[in-house]
């Protein structure tokens, strides 16, 4: 078993104000995606890099917004309901990438009002560069010895602050998978020319299947458990909806064959 690295979650302390890892890797993850989107602006002309810059805002607006409401109505409502004033207790943490989806989806639509440009133009664009702030945001989950796995007895088991038994790495795993292998799958995929909503289709389908899978090895939230069969968590069902649209996405997209 490995111990769990002396790591301080709060990166600068100056007098009150803390900045944590974890805000840091928001930062990060937003302002690499930023690159990337302006990387490949380059070589489109339906892109330009202003419209790549209030892309990211939209978007990022969305994550922030959508997985903090999300986790609260999807992990703690009846606690939030009681304490509403608590939702804005940002630093006591509480993020949900369902949420943050559906944040993102509302971004989207905004901001295709906004330039005409489709909905799912919009999201094949942006969908290759998800997972670098997904990758981020576990490896900030990790250092905040949060959302860990299962027990286990394997050697690379970490004995997380606060624990006594070896427990998987669960957040690594996630930033390996969601965030290194989907990125790798996705920034491949969409290199050549795609129909239109087969990258979000792909996007959906891959991060659905990572993470129902993930669950597996993953420790349900102590206040609400395994719902079902002693195995089935929250995580799990919020996926299946994201395989099941990812699927009909790629059908829909390679049948009508729209071109982007």
């Amino acid at each position: 078993m490995i111990q769990f690295p002396d790591i301080d979650p709060i990166a600068v302390q100056i007098g009150p104000l803390a900045i944590r890892w974890y805000g840091i890797s928001y930062v990060i993850g937003i302002g690499l995606a930023w690159v990337l989107l302006n990387w490949r602006a380059k070589k489109r002309a339906d892109w330009n890099s202003d419209q790549v810059a209030d892309l990211v805002v939209y978007c990022a607006m969305g994550v922030v917004l959508g997985g903090r409401f999300g986790y609260v109505v999807l992990y703690k409502f009846s606690e939030y309901l009681a304490h509403p004033l608590s939702i804005f207790k940002v630093w006591e943490g509480g993020m949900s990438f369902h949420g943050g989806l559906i944040g993102v989806l509302i971004s989207i639509t905004l901001f295709s009002r906004k330039t005409g440009k489709s909905f799912f133009e919009i999201s094949d664009y942006i969908a290759p560069v998800v997972p670098v702030g997904l990758f981020f945001g576990r490896i900030a989950n990790f250092i905040n010895a949060e959302l860990w796995g299962a027990p286990t007895d394997k050697p690379w088991g970490v004995v997380f602050p606060g624990q006594s038994i070896a427990r998987h790495p669960s957040q690594l795993y996630e930033a390996f998978l969601e965030g290194i292998v989907l990125f790798l799958i996705l920034w491949t995929f969409s290199r050549n020319e795609r129909p239109v909503r087969a990258v979000s289709g792909l996007f959906l389908l891959g991060y659905g299947c990572f993470r129902f899978l993930i669950e597996f090895i993953r420790e349900p939230d102590a206040h609400v458990g395994y719902i079902a069969f002693g195995w089935v968590t929250l995580g799990q069902v919020y996926s299946i909806p994201m395989i099941i649209a990812g699927l009909i996405l790629l059908i829909l997209a390679y049948r009508t064959n729209e071109e982007a």
